[in-house]
């Protein structure tokens, strides 16, 4: 790790824009360890074996009409950080325009390159797996979805858990692939998300807040969190009473500084979307079982509202 240079490239922040998407990248991996990928062909081979019986395991379980992309990519923290600019720059770009300019441009494109380089070098020490939709990219024939996983982040973690690799392994590859799913499932998903996204951040950006857009927004990440959590509990093809409690603990464990970073990027929100969808798509297949549950990607408006989400019971006389 290079501190110096992580801290030169966010002040030497340049150009037109609100962010330096270059310096970004450049001080987020300064001041991160890339970690090791040296992986031997059949580690390579466990985590696309993984993906495949995940997929097929969540097919026959769930009965969502999916699949996963035809590669997967193995990252170390670099790679996801790249990765992951390329995602922010594709959502805020386009919004630019709309901001307000502010009075001292150049200060403020440093302040944003910083703030975003900060996220995007914590994150990247903490994600596990990522399955990405590619919202918002270009319609340029290319992939419509990847699907990551960060090997440095499950080796480390596995380890710090006290659970084995492959196992462990196995566990990150069934949840991402219960994101494909989702998404293979609601192919309005991704537009829907994006127009919330894009009023959210446009209507913050101008000092104020959209709360219809981001009500919609978070009911919707909750949906799409809490599915994942009943798919993943229904599917996982072992043992895992273990991990559950050692991932919950996880999720909210670390340090006084860890902690109010994760409450500074929001990823409080994040666990209570997951606990929140949870306790809501458990109580609606318990009820109904998991076909009733799958409906909510039939169409936009049979995603839960916010009240519903507290209120499963409301949402199945809707919708069910």
């Amino acid at each position: 790790m290079d501190l110096f240079r992580s801290v030169d490239a966010v002040v030497s922040a340049s150009g037109d824009g609100v962010v330096d998407w270059g310096a970004v990248s450049e001080a987020a991996k300064a001041s991160t360890d890339p970690g090791s990928l040296e992986l031997s062909a059949a580690e390579r081979e466990g985590y696309a074996t993984d993906v495949r019986d995940a997929r097929d395991r969540i097919r026959e379980v769930g009965g969502v009409a999916f699949d996963v992309p035809e590669t997967i990519s193995l990252q170390n923290r670099h790679h996801w950080i790249d990765a992951n600019v390329d995602t922010f720059r594709r959502l805020i770009e386009p919004m630019a325009e709309e901001f307000d300019q502010p009075l001292f441009p150049g200060a403020s494109r440093v302040v944003n390159t910083g703030s975003m380089s900060f996220s995007l070098a914590f994150l990247a020490r903490h994600v596990l797996g990522q399955y990405d939709p590619l919202l918002l990219a270009e319609a340029d024939g290319g992939p419509t979805h990847e699907l990551y996983f960060v090997h440095p982040n499950i080796e480390r973690t596995a380890e710090e858990l006290n659970v084995e690799f492959p196992r462990f392994r196995r566990w990150i590859a069934f949840h991402e692939v219960t994101h494909a799913a989702e998404f293979g499932a609601a192919e309005w998903l991704p537009e829907y998300l994006e127009s919330r996204m894009r009023d959210t951040v446009t209507q913050l950006a101008s000092g104020g807040l959209n709360r219809e857009a981001f009500s919609e927004l978070d009911a919707a990440m909750t949906a799409v969190e809490g599915y994942a959590e009943l798919l993943m509990d229904r599917a996982f093809d072992e043992e895992y009473d273990d991990l559950r409690r050692k991932i919950d603990a996880r999720r909210s464990g670390g340090g006084p500084v860890d902690q109010l970073i994760r409450r500074l990027l929001g990823l409080g929100i994040k666990r209570r979307q997951y606990e929140r969808g949870a306790d809501f798509f458990h109580a609606v297949a318990d009820a109904e079982g998991l076909d009733t549950a799958a409906k909510v990607w039939e169409r936009p408006e049979n995603l839960p509202t916010d009240d519903e989400l507290d209120d499963p019971e409301r949402w199945l006389a809707r919708v069910a």
